[in-house]
């Protein structure tokens, strides 16, 4: 088990219960309802008899009991005598051949039991069937509530073993891709021109002269000979492998070898990079919106939110150039929505305009909003760095979606890096001291 494979059963199972509530009418659907309410009527009608016949109900009371014994860990072994004892079905089952089965003190005793043994969450729904008089309908519902205890307790037992089952993973996925090193020795060659890009691009950066070399502030660094004068400061190895993480946000498709120890996540990282993409012109195009038309739009309650439906959804199916009229319209209609007057003539050419500009990539706008989501998603990859929400400054209107990205992106580099970390530290030594010896040379995980 990976978290790849958790990531694919969740979303596996999602898409399910979507495909669910989308078949809710379908004939499957409603010939299953129709059984179940027969099933059920057919109870009532059983205990409404005189003398009652209680064999159905028997068989229900078994069901509990089983799922009941089903949700106790193995060392309540106390409780588990007490409800042997207390839902003994040969001594039921004799009750209702007589006559005398109580079905509302077994409930009193069975929902008693749920309480002890659900979570807290649950609490208020056990709360309910207490006050429900019609035994038939308080057994249905015990039934749908005692489903979402063996849920709980299926979760719970996922979080309490993820941890082991995610140390598991990295040692079994570092095994297997060492196997592969050991035929093919030469397999990280596009891992290494990855890794050296990134020096390149931190040692550029952080090119400095060496009069300014002296109490410099930030993380351990290197440094190394560039040029009489001149001294390249280089970032500890952790900082540089979280450049070349960063730039995996930036890949141009097709154009470069993409790097071994990645592959596996290759998928997922193009999927955030499209989001992230996204994100940028529909943040850039809100704040051009704000600019022009004023804060009116966005103050009045849903009329930022309502913009940025439209946004997304008009990105989906044109090109940045195609929807500044859309915009145009959409920003009148919310206007007249609030009482206020449509945008003059010279506004509304402006931010049509200004909207048209954004298809550059090397729009103002938009590069100050991707630099902003890019600072934020550099800190995530830091541990506690999710938690850094002041770097989301201006970006309020998708702060959501910046968030839920930065989570996912954070995850999946923290997993890559506790499979591959040796090999990044092995590979940074190399390109970043002489002789590839340092203590520093060593990537935090």
């Amino acid at each position: 088990v990976t978290e790849k494979l958790h990531i694919d059963f969740i979303n596996n199972f999602n898409k399910r219960c979507k495909q669910l509530l989308l078949s809710h009418y379908s004939l499957e659907s409603r010939v299953k309802e129709t059984v179940h309410k027969a099933f059920w009527d057919n109870l009532k009608e059983q205990l409404s008899k005189v003398p009652p016949d209680y064999s159905h109900a028997v068989k229900l009371l078994q069901e509990i009991k089983e799922t009941l014994l089903a949700l106790l860990l193995p060392r309540q072994t106390r409780l588990k005598s007490q409800i042997e004892e207390a839902l003994d079905i040969e001594l039921i089952k004799q009750e209702a051949e007589h006559g005398a089965l109580n079905i509302p003190n077994l409930t009193t005793y069975i929902l008693g039991t749920m309480a002890m043994l659900c979570a807290p969450i649950r609490d208020e729904e056990i709360q309910s069937l207490r006050i429900m008089a019609d035994p038939v309908h308080l057994l249905r519902w015990i039934f749908r509530v005692l489903n979402l205890m063996k849920m709980d307790m299926v979760n719970f037992t996922i979080q309490s073993l993820r941890p082991h089952l995610l140390e598991h993973s990295v040692q079994y996925e570092r095994k297997k891709f060492q196997e592969l090193l050991n035929k093919l020795p030469d397999s990280l060659t596009y891992t290494t021109d990855w890794l050296r890009k990134a020096v390149t691009k931190a040692s550029n950066s952080d090119l400095l002269p060496s009069s300014s070399t002296s109490g410099t502030n930030g993380p351990p660094v290197s440094t190394c000979p560039i040029s009489a004068g001149k001294v390249s400061f280089i970032h500890s190895p952790t900082a540089v492998l979280n450049q070349a993480y960063m730039d995996l946000l930036d890949w141009e498709p097709g154009t470069e070898h993409y790097p071994e120890t990645m592959l596996m996540d290759k998928a997922r990282l193009h999927a955030l990079q499209g989001e992230v993409n996204r994100l940028v012109i529909i943040a850039s195009v809100l704040l051009v919106s704000s600019n022009i038309c004023g804060n009116e739009l966005f103050s009045s309650s849903g009329g930022g939110n309502r913009l940025k439906r439209v946004i997304k959804a008009l990105l989906e199916e044109n090109a940045l150039m195609d929807i500044s009229n859309q915009i145009c319209m959409e920003v009148d209609a919310i206007f007249n929505q609030l009482g206020y007057p449509a945008l003059s003539t010279d506004k509304a050419t402006s931010l049509k305009g200004q909207l048209r500009n954004l298809g550059d990539k090397n729009n103002a706008v938009r590069v100050l909003i991707e630099q902003r989501i890019q600072t934020f998603l550099r800190h995530c990859l830091y541990p506690g760095g999710q938690n850094a929400k002041n770097l989301l400054q201006g970006l309020n209107p998708i702060q959501e979606e910046v968030l839920e990205i930065g989570q996912r992106f954070g995850s999946l580099i923290h997993h890559n890096r506790q499979v591959f970390g040796p090999y990044y530290s092995e590979i940074l030594k190399k390109l970043l001291l002489p002789g590839g010896k340092s203590e520093t040379g060593k990537v935090s995980s």
